[in-house]
């Protein structure tokens, strides 16, 4: 249960570090959109040096399209760095070409759904290998490729990835960056409308942003109280040997009301640590 990934150009290594120390829950160094053609070599070799080792939060890399000229190389600079935790895919259309990339590596795949083509093919995708952790969503492209200008054009697109992740039995998905890192109150708006559709976190461009991200899908204290609230009348109701649970403002618990607590609980008590 990440809030936050801040990501960062993997041919810029003095961020590295920085970008650990920086409150990320986890980081992703970027070796496709944020690195220009001329510096694709520089970039594997600094990012392959910085993952020679461990880190404090898992550190994640974006790889280049799984059907360009450039993965391979991408491949054989990370796969296997002992501070790798898992691999990016960008621009993912089909199943195949996931499951051919979790045949040479056992690292976690993180595909990302960047077209309308994708966006056919996400429950799929979702489900394409064992290897796959997580379903992303590139808005950035997406908007490109159905024309579409505000976030009003992506919502049936967010919706149909929250859906296509949990179908896989995959993590609540993250949203997509925010481009306008001077913008902080449209991050906190947009991040709110992010959380009602069922997205949990969301990715970064700039450490500005991460307080703003981790508040917004940070269970606020009446939420936690609530859910509290919840598993005490449940624990009650089976100390009592009861199957019927009510609570105090007489709503009747069910078993989804009560994994939805224990997930804001379990997410409180990991952001109080």
């Amino acid at each position: 249960m990440l809030l936050t990934w801040l990501y960062v150009p993997g041919d810029r290594p003095d961020r590295f570090a920085r970008a650990v120390a920086s409150g990320a829950d986890a980081v992703i160094l970027d070796l496709e959109d944020a690195v220009v053609g001329g510096r694709k070599a520089y970039a594997r070799a600094a990012v392959a040096e910085f993952l020679a080792a461990p880190h404090p939060v898992p550190v994640q890399v974006r790889v280049n399209e799984l059907t360009g000229p450039d993965v391979d190389a991408d491949l054989a600079a990370v796969a296997g760095a002992p501070g790798l935790a898992g691999l990016r895919l960008p621009k993912v259309e089909a199943p195949a070409t996931v499951a051919a990339l979790a045949a040479r590596t056992d690292t976690p795949l993180h595909p990302l759904i960047e077209s309308a083509a994708g966006l056919e093919a996400a429950y799929d995708i979702a489900g394409a290998h064992p290897a796959v952790s997580s379903l992303g969503l590139g808005e950035a492209d997406l908007r490109s490729d159905l024309g579409v200008a505000d976030d009003d054009g992506l919502l049936w697109a967010r919706g149909r990835i929250v859906v296509a992740a949990r179908a896989a039995g995959l993590p609540p998905p993250a949203m997509s960056v925010y481009a306008n890192v001077a913008d902080l109150d449209g991050l906190a708006a947009s991040c709110a409308a992010g959380r009602r559709l069922g997205f949990l976190g969301r990715a970064a461009i700039h450490p500005r942003q991460l307080p703003v991200i981790a508040e917004a899908f940070r269970p606020a204290e009446r939420e936690v109280a609530r859910a509290r609230e919840l598993l005490a009348a449940v624990a009650d109701a089976q100390a009592r040997d009861s199957g019927t649970v009510v609570l105090p403002d007489g709503r009747f618990a069910d078993r989804a009301m009560v994994a939805a607590a224990c997930r804001i609980v379990d997410l409180a008590a990991r952001y109080a640590a």
